[in-house]
Order: C-alpha cells, then structure tokens, then sequence
C-alpha cells in the first residue's frame, strides 16, 4: 500500500552522514537502497556505510611569515616607486603564509590590488595541488591580441574599428551580437561551474565587447617592418565574471573545512577533487570564449576597414592560471614567459606599456627568478583617486593634449579618464630597463602608437539613472 511504501535513500541523505560527493557517490547511493529494499533501517544503513566515508580533511596551518620566499624583479628610481614596492611587498609576504604556496615571485609592474594579502598585480605565485580563484580575480584571462595590417592606413583602421567594437558595461543588443560558437556553448553547457542560463546568456550577448576600466584598442606601426598593426586588450567579461563569483564559492566551503586561518580572498580549490577538476576545463573554456571574443573584434575590423594584406594575429594572456609539471602558476597581470605554456603558444608575446609608448613584442627568457613569468605592462605607483588628487588645477583634457600630443586617442566613455593617460602609470622606460636588467624577456619589436581607443572610467548604472532623472 501507498502508506506502507519506504521512502529511499536520496544523495541528501549522504551529505548529511558526512559523504561527500563525487565519482563514487552513485554507486554508495545504489548500494544504500538496495540495503534499503531488503529492510534495513536508515540506522543501519548509516552504520554499514559508516567505513565508506573518507577521512576528515587535516587543516593545513599558513606558513610563517617568511618561511616560503618569493623573487624581487623590481627597482626603484622615486620615491613613489619605493612606497609602492614596500606595499607590494608587505602584502606579497602576506599572500606567501598560504599553505599551498611553494614558490613566489613580483615584476617589475607590480603594485598593490586590494587589501593586504591579496595577490599584486605583477605577483607570481606557484601552488600545490590548488587552484586559487582570488588569485587571477574577476577578470579571468585578462589578455591581449595582435594582428599585423599590412599597409593598411591606421586612421582608417581605427575609425573601422570604432565602428565595429563594443565598449562600457553589458553586451550587445539583440541583432547586433556577434556569433559565438555552438561547440563552445555546448561544452558550456557540460560543465558545473558554466552551466547557468546567465553564463550562457552572457557568453552570447558578451561576445566582440571589450568592458570598461583599462581595455582598449590600440593601431600603431612596427618598428621594425613599417607594418600596421592592432592590438586588444580585454579579459572574459561576463561568463569569466560568473565563473569567477561560483568558483570563489566552492573555494570558500574548501577554505572551512582545510584552512579556516587562510585569508578569504586566497581560498583554493584543491585540483584533485571532482570540483577541482571542473574549475580547470572551466577555466580552459572561459579562455576559448575569450581568445574567440578578441578574434571576432579583429576579423570585424579587417572586413571594415577592407584590409587585404593580413599578415600574422598571436595572443597572450595575464590573470590567469598555469598548469606546469605537478604546479599551478597563478599570474595577476603577469605573463608566462616560456616556451609551450599553451597548445597556441607562439614564443611571442605582448607587453603595452601606456596608450603614449609602444607596445613590445617579447620573447620570453623563462627567468627562474621569475617563475618564468614577464611583465603584463607597466603597472601603477599610486592608486586613481591619488592621481586624480595630485592633477590639482589641470583639467583632463589639459593633461591628455600634453601627455598624447600627435596621438589619435579616443575615449569611448565620452570624458577623458585621466587615470588612463601615461601619468597614471610608472615610467614606461623603467619597466623596459627592468625587464632587461632582470632578463624577463627579450624585445623582439615595437609597436609604435598611431592611437587607441580607451575604455575608460564609465560611471555606474544607478548614478547615470539618477543623473538623469534630475
């Protein structure tokens, strides 16, 4: 009778007598019912499947301070630059107590990006069987493309590619979106840490945009050939902003139970489990999206523009991780400097410095005291606010036709964002004698500027509808 029917054994249940699931969870539960159906009680049954469960994790204590060392590829010649370097390295110290962390290093960019103990931009770390989501934050492979132009007129170019790119927050408007890949949302789709109807929303209505901040769209020349050229710099936007918010949960719950004296913003995801091992293909995925993301903005502006002598297109990117021999290299704006880190490494990567310099293209030296990481760029001494503080009485536009002069530079935002002109970044120069003086990467060329298009500093949603209803 309907009364009389016993209720099974569900996965629920399973959690709560402490198994944790993964690959053998279906067979366990199986098992429970089939003791279930033979008429055992939920005590019983408990108790038989007791031996079943594994071990207690063992909490891992941090380091002591200093215990695990870390390289130092940085100078400085100001006194800004010194401030800056004694922050970075306090909270690199910091970061370094993490008890899966083997290995460090800071480039010659590197400057604080958050509260202390949190990984700097320019920072390397190398990690144990863990995968760190705060470590390559939000903007999960963060990135730049190059594609060689032939002849074709930089204006012309940059006026195509003003047409056809995407600038500020959200995606593109139906009927204006870029295709994106059927396989890749499938694999979306396959995936637990991807499989949600606004990642994949995202992934579609995200696809060929470029997001605000610091992104841009860079035309110049080769030093060395004459030759146009483009370069993009963007990360994942919005399917690498939710894949980054799901994994920084999950590595939250890991933190708990292993590492409860481990700073939130450096929880991990231990790379052996069923969820560490998602993480990684989610993380492979976001940077297929990504590296798709920059091609369609180039091929765009190839047809726009009408260029006909393509010559060769590479990528590489920056806050992101690196699996290499039994570790996981974690970059924050820093990029992998040896040969084969990727399937579609080149040897060849990009380095912008500010929208008034070149950009370099490198070939990177595998330097140990680097971890075998370069520069991502040339990095900041101060923060926006404080370089907004020090412009005094000099209006943005003031400062942009001093610092760009004979540049076409262009702000999609509208206003210009002073905290992206050169003077918001170190000097340029340095970074470069740095990265010579610690042999990080060889300059193989120049991408000298023509001009750029500048994300810049869009303000919020709620303070452009307020704005507006005054």
């Amino acid at each position: 009778m309907e009364g009389n029917t016993i209720a099974p054994v569900t996965g629920e249940d399973l959690k709560d007598w402490g198994h944790r699931p993964g690959t053998q969870f279906p067979a366990l539960l199986a098992r429970a019912n089939d003791m279930r159906a033979e008429g055992f009680g939920l005590v019983r049954i408990r108790q038989e499947l007791e031996r079943e469960k594994p071990p207690a994790p063992v909490t891992m204590d941090l380091h002591a301070p200093g215990a695990v060392a870390f390289h130092e590829n940085i100078d400085a010649d100001h006194p800004d630059e010194a401030d800056n370097i004694i922050k970075v390295r306090e909270t690199m110290t910091e970061v370094m107590q993490t008890p899966t962390i083997v290995a460090g290093a800071i480039m010659p960019d590197a400057c604080p990006a958050g509260p202390v103990g949190t990984i700097p931009v320019g920072g390397v770390v190398a990690a144990r069987n863990a995968i760190h989501p705060g470590m390559h934050s939000a903007d999960i492979c963060c990135s730049v493309m190059i594609t060689d132009l032939g002849d074709a007129d930089p204006g012309a170019v940059l006026d195509a590619a003003q047409s056809v790119t995407h600038f500020g927050p959200g995606g593109r408007a139906q009927g204006k979106r870029f295709t994106t890949s059927l396989k890749l949302l499938d694999a979306f789709r396959k995936n637990a840490f991807l499989n949600s109807p606004k990642s994949l929303r995202m992934a579609q209505e995200h696809m060929g945009t470029q997001g605000d901040g610091n992104h841009f769209l860079f035309v110049g020349r080769s030093r060395k050939t004459g030759r146009t050229a483009m370069v993009t710099h963007h990360g994942s936007r919005g399917p690498g902003a939710v894949l980054y918010k799901h994994g920084m949960h999950v590595a939250e719950k890991f933190r708990k139970k292993l590492s409860p004296k481990t700073a939130k913003q450096n929880a991990w995801i231990p790379a052996d489990t069923e969820e560490g091992r998602a993480y990684w293909e989610a993380l492979q995925l976001i940077r297929k999206w990504t590296k798709a993301n920059h091609n369609a903005i180039h091929q765009a502006t190839v047809e726009a523009a009408g260029v006909s002598d393509v010559g060769a297109r590479l990528w590489n990117e920056h806050n992101f991780v690196f699996k290499r021999g039994d570790l996981y290299y974690h970059g924050k704006g820093a990029t992998p400097a040896w040969e084969g880190y990727a399937a579609d490494a080149t040897g060849l990567t990009l380095i912008p410095l500010n929208m008034s310099e070149p950009v370099l293209v490198v070939r990177g030296k595998d330097a140990t005291h680097g971890l075998g990481f370069s520069p991502h760029g040339a990095g900041r001494n101060f923060s926006r606010s404080e370089h907004r503080r020090r412009m005094g009485s000099v209006t943005p536009e003031q400062m942009m036709r001093a610092e760009t002069k004979g540049l076409d530079v262009r702000f999609h935002a509208g206003a210009v964002d002073p905290s992206e002109l050169p003077s918001g970044y170190k000097n340029a120069d340095n970074v470069v004698a740095q990265i010579k003086s610690y042999d990080l990467a060889e300059i193989e060329d120049y991408i000298d500027p023509y001009g750029c298009i500048m994300a810049g500093d869009v303000p919020p949603v709620w303070k452009t509808r307020k704005t507006g209803r005054r």
